[in-house]
């Protein structure tokens, strides 16, 4: 058997495959054209049997239709097949008459009837016409009718199928691998349904076929019989009728059974993992007490005079006795697993309340509940939430988790919230049939007809219009966004500025495992350093993402870490080494076309301050703080309204970090932020241009001086 099957596998492993199916279209070639022996025309009767046989059992254990997707090119090449035979029989039957030999043919001619002489005849024609009808009227008309309504309504059905799959995807139902596997299915169950569609004409035309070539064949025979070759015509019509309808049998068998498969798999609806069998044995149980119905009224027909009493009387038994032991089983398993889902239940409930939190979820109120499903590409959310995720993750370094998208029935009806981990980072009420115009300098004083409010991303003077008022707005310069624009730059600018907390130690470790596929060395040396571990690398990470810098360079930062953990393990030591090995890609994000780099720094004496004051030595005064952050508020106000841009803070690598975490308590950072850099991070690319310099001042009156917020 083994070696059996090691012929078949090399036989048809790959291009031989095709080279297989190229000679069976040869060969149903030559057949058309030459005459073939009785003995191999029984051969490929009998495949052209077993094939409808495979192909109909085949259609029954499948569990879904896309599972036999090259059924409809098979309905083809078998339908051309069968009429192959067809021909050939037929030339067979007409040149060699009563001397015909073929012994499928002469088989059904007689035993399929049931007798031979001119009564065969007869009850040959019957049952052929009865094949024939069975065959045209009820399963090749109904599965070409059933064909049509599908692949019509599949394609319908296509638009809003891709909405819920992306609907899904971004509320983080699947993966992006799932996505893709579930795009690829959609559209094989689009082109099966449609190529079905067309495929169901041939088995209409085989069937037609069929008749017509029966009809040619006893009219050719008849006339052959008598005319050339001098039989009687009762002779001529037994020979070339019964013949004639026992090919004509032998060919509408398979057409039978292959019109039936493509009836079963059209109309099939199957539930996923079931087949044919698996779904008639769940339903035809679901409601056992109607056999016992079933099987009282077939006891009381055997009561009754004429009937088969010894038939009806046991059938009927047989069904109540198995239908009630069949009802009881089921109670019986009902009470166990009741009894197993009390026991589980509070473990259960205790486990979904623990259910992890998502990384970024957008509650939305039932008024913008629309925005989700709108089909239009244009202003789709769905789309530019993925969108987002690509942009930020190419420009992060980091993947972004998927967004879960929520109604929220406490919101109120046009408001949104956006949440890292729970906690809320961004909020906004929209008019979801409106457009928001929103202000600039240049536009202070120009009239707009519509509501004043104020963008919710941005904090911007701002004003709801109508969507006919877009051309009008647009011309007086405006900046005009519709909703899904607004809640889909909110999200964008929540996840930039949250970056770092969305970066977990599992997102470290899969970081290291894909720089390991590309630079296996240097992630051998860095797990080698005696001081390495996750925590440090996601520390590293994430204070690199908090100032908004690309971790895109991650072999660069791996390859600085892996230097220093072997010397230390002080976290912000090691930041700041890695920070000034990027030191070209963070000056080209502060620097001007020409390269050059404005910066404020301070007199050393503040910057002395702070490192004596996380020594525990207090230093500076609070009137002297607040006016170090007076005169840089002043600054940053200043050089915005000047240059349109914010400057750089530049101070010494020791005070750095020193410096970032005391603004960070005491500047409110989304009106007044402004970037850190060390000197050391400044490479010899790049010039830096000082603006001004914060001294230290003897200052005795704090009254309008800049209180921390």
């Amino acid at each position: 058997m083994s070696r059996t099957s090691s012929f078949f596998n090399v036989l048809l492993n790959g291009s031989r495959r095709e080279i297989f199916i190229a000679l069976m279209v040869v060969l149903v070639i030559m057949m058309l054209i030459i005459p073939m022996p009785a003995f191999l025309l029984d051969f490929f009767i009998s495949l052209n049997l077993l094939l409808a046989v495979v192909v109909i059992l085949n259609v029954i254990y499948i569990k879904s239709a896309l599972e036999f997707s090259v059924f409809p090119s098979l309905l083809l090449l078998s339908t051309v097949f069968s009429l192959a035979l067809n021909v050939s029989s037929t030339r067979l039957i007409l040149s060699q008459g009563e001397a015909f030999n073929g012994q499928i043919v002469r088989a059904f001619g007689r035993f399929v009837v049931g007798t031979e002489g001119v009564t065969g005849v007869f009850i040959g024609i019957v049952i052929f016409a009865i094949v024939i009808a069975v065959q045209f009227i009820v399963i090749t008309k109904g599965a070409t009718r059933v064909s049509e309504v599908s692949a019509r309504f599949t394609l319908d059905a296509l638009p809003g199928k891709q909405m819920s799959i992306e609907a899904e995807f971004n509320s983080g139902a699947i993966t992006e691998e799932e996505l893709l596997q579930r795009r690829r299915m959609l559209q094989q169950e689009v082109d099966f349904y449609g190529s079905m569609d067309g495929a169901s004409k041939f088995v209409s035309g085989n069937v037609k076929a069929g008749i017509l070539i029966t009809f040619i064949n006893i009219i050719g025979g008849l006339a052959i019989g008598v005319l050339l070759r001098g039989e009687q015509i009762g002779s001529a019509a037994i020979t070339y009728v019964q013949l004639t309808i026992g090919d004509g049998l032998v060919s509408q068998f398979p057409s039978l059974l292959i019109s039936t498969a493509s009836g079963i798999i059209v109309t099939r609806t199957a539930t996923a993992g079931s087949n044919l069998g698996d779904e008639l044995t769940k339903e035809f149980s679901n409601y056992k007490r109607i056999y016992v119905i079933a099987g009282g009224l077939l006891v009381l027909l055997g009561f009754l005079p004429g009937f088969p009493w010894y038939l009806l009387i046991p059938l009927g038994g047989l069904l109540i006795f198995g239908s009630l032991y069949s009802i009881r089983s089921t109670e019986k398993k009902v009470i166990d697993q009741e009894a197993q889902t009390s026991a589980t239940e509070k473990s259960h409930v205790e486990a979904e309340q623990l259910e992890p939190l998502d990384a970024i979820s957008l509650e939305i109120g039932y008024d913008l509940v629309p925005l989700v499903q709108s089909s239009d590409d244009k202003t789709e959310l769905l789309n530019r939430i993925s969108s987002i995720r690509r942009e930020l993750g190419v420009k992060l370094g980091l993947v972004i988790p998927l967004v879960r998208i929520q109604d929220n029935y406490l919101l109120k009806p046009s408001e949104y919230s956006i949440h890292i981990y729970g906690i809320e980072v961004g909020k906004g009420t929209l008019r979801p049939s409106g457009f928001l115009a929103i202000r600039s300098t240049a536009q202070e004083g120009t009239e707009l007809e519509g509501e004043q409010t104020t963008d919710p991303v941005f904090g911007i003077p701002a004003i709801w219009i109508h969507k006919d008022k877009r051309g009008e707005a647009e011309n007086k310069g405006f900046t005009v966004a519709d909703p899904a624009s607004i809640i889909a730059t909110h999200l964008s600018n929540a996840i930039e500025g949250h970056a770092s907390r969305l970066l977990s130690r599992q997102d470290s470790s899969r970081l290291i495992d894909s720089c390991k596929e590309k630079s296996p060395a240097l992630i051998e040396d860095l797990k080698a350093a005696q001081n390495f571990s996750i925590g440090i690398v996601q520390y590293v990470l994430r204070r690199l993402l908090e100032e908004k810098i690309s971790i895109r360079n991650i072999e660069q930062i791996f390859e600085t870490m892996g230097d220093l953990l072997r010397l230390t393990n002080d976290r912000e030591l090691i930041t700041e080494k890695v920070r000034q090995s990027l030191g070209r890609q963070i000056c080209n994000m502060y620097a001007d076309d020409d390269m050059i780099i404005h910066g404020i720094v301070l007199d050393p004496s503040v910057e002395d301050g702070l490192i004596r004051e996380s020594q525990g030595n207090a230093s500076l005064s609070q009137e002297q703080k607040n006016h170090v952050l007076q005169k840089l508020r002043e600054e940053i106000t200043h050089f915005s309204d000047d240059k349109g841009s914010s400057p750089v803070l530049v101070v010494s690598e020791k005070a750095r970090p020193l410096l970032l975490s005391f603004l960070k308590r005491n500047i409110n950072k989304k009106h007044y932020s402004i970037p850190i850099l060390s000197v050391l991070e400044i490479t010899e690319e790049y010039t830096l241009k000082i603006t001004t310099s914060i001294m230290l001042a003897n200052v005795t009156n704090q009254e309008g001086g800049f209180v921390p917020s």
